[in-house]
C-alpha cells in the first residue's frame, strides 16, 4: 500500500537533515493520512486521505 491521499495525490517527500555541524543526512517527510470510510458510487470504501483533504470538505464521508 502506498503512503499516498487518495484525493489530492500527496505522498512521501524527501530531503536532508542538517545537524549543528552541517553534517547532511537523507530524510522522509510523510503525510498525515488517516483511513476514512466513504461513499463511493453508492456504496462505501475505505480509503487513505490526508488531513488537509478532510478538513477542506474534499471528502464525503459514510455513516
Amino acid at each position: 500500500m502506498a503512503r499516498k491521499c487518495d484525493v489530492c495525490g500527496k505522498g512521501v517527500i524527501t530531503g536532508y537533515k542538517y545537524s549543528h555541524s552541517h553534517i547532511r543526512t537523507k530524510r522522509k517527510w510523510k503525510p498525515n493520512l488517516q483511513r476514512v470510510r466513504i461513499v463511493v458510487g453508492g456504496s462505501p470504501r475505505r480509503i487513505l486521505v490526508c488531513t488537509r483533504c478532510l478538513r477542506s470538505g474534499k471528502v464525503k464521508r459514510a455513516i
